[in-house]
């Protein structure tokens, strides 16, 4: 039986019984309410289907047969763990939605995790193709699951964060669970975005599709100068307005804006740089296109997709906010698991 008695269990159990020797017959847990946990009895063996309450009260009770046919009676009693408080966890992708090949996976937690290995033990990331990849904690209340490479076309992907019952350390425990699962698209889109030729290419499983004449951040101000390395295509609007404080403009209209960095950098139209554009970077860091070019890309991605920018002196990281998960190499990426083994 387990647990036989005790205080302080996790309400996420196992909670099962069995008999060596007999069979049993009969099995109830019962809580302090009268409410009876759902339960199976298969193989025999009793095997709770279900996840208890936390800092609750709970009593077995029924019997089972033993090999002379005696009468062997299942009695005990336990109550699940207290927690000082409840820690809940979100998802950044969404059940059944489907993603470019260098979307990562980002769980969010309501408060910072003491016990990283604790949780990083029960969150698991399963694929239909073989992928290598790992979890690392980018900061006390995230982590972020990526690949290596990026993903294979046509991959399904589940997530499992199984927290609840979990010590997340300081007496916080899991709040619930979270599943989703969602899907990699059947095409490998790659946007090259070159600060110094100032062309932005995009590519289409490895084939070059388009390349247009572009105008980025401008290297006279450091602030503006759009980040280099990888993006990850985040948000689509099919028009918005732009505003910049520092650079001393708001409201201005822009159309086909895709959202590359929490930063504020986009890929969009602005016809007014057009006699810049393949020539000279005027932008305060956003990647300027014709509105015919900006539609074209805009039509053609997704969420997840990346955009891989070159030339730039100034690199993406964290301080530019999500997505800066391709910009570590794996050897520092694995560096940051809170995996004990």
């Amino acid at each position: 039986m387990t647990p036989a008695s005790g205080e302080g269990i996790s309400p996420a159990g196992p909670f099962q019984v069995g008999m060596t020797g007999g069979a049993l017959t009969a099995v109830a847990l019962t809580g302090a309410d009268g409410r009876v946990v759902k339960g199976e009895l298969t193989a025999g063996q009793w095997v709770a289907t279900e996840d208890l309450g936390y800092d609750k009260a709970y009593t077995w009770s029924g019997s089972g047969k033993g090999e002379d046919g005696a009468d062997v009676p299942v009695t005990g009693s336990f109550r699940t763990i207290k927690p000082q408080r409840l820690t809940s966890a979100s998802l950044n992708v969404g059940d059944h939605q489907t993603y470019g090949i260098a979307m990562p996976v980002k769980v969010t937690f309501s408060s910072p995790v003491q016990d990283k290995a604790s949780v990083q033990k029960a969150m698991t990331v399963t694929t239909s193709v073989p992928t290598e990849g790992a979890w690392a904690w980018l900061s006390d209340t995230e982590a972020h699951w990526r690949p290596r490479e990026y993903w294979k076309p046509n991959t399904d992907v589940s997530v499992n964060v199984d927290v609840y019952g979990v010590p997340f350390g300081g007496g916080a425990f899991g709040a619930s669970d979270v599943h989703v699962q969602f899907k990699i698209a059947d095409r490998a889109l790659v946007a090259k975005a070159n600060t110094q030729t100032k062309r932005f290419e995009i590519y289409r499983d490895g084939v070059l599709l388009h390349d247009f004449p572009a105008s980025y951040g401008m290297e006279s101000d450091k602030r503006a100068e759009t980040r280099g390395g990888i993006h990850v295509v985040q948000q689509k609007e099919a028009a918005r307005k732009m505003t910049n404080p520092t650079f001393g403009y708001k409201d201005v209209p822009v159309t086909w804006a895709v959202l590359i960095s929490q930063n504020g950098e986009f890929v969009h139209e602005n016809n007014g740089t057009i006699p810049s554009q393949g020539k000279k970077n005027v932008s305060h860091g956003c990647a300027n296109l014709s509105g015919q070019n900006a539609k074209i890309f805009y039509d053609l991605t997704m969420l997840g997709d990346p955009v891989e920018v070159a030339g730039s002196s100034q690199p993406l990281q964290a301080s530019d906010g999500d997505y800066y998960d391709w910009a570590f190499d794996w050897a520092t990426w694995t560096s940051k698991s809170a995996a004990t083994s």
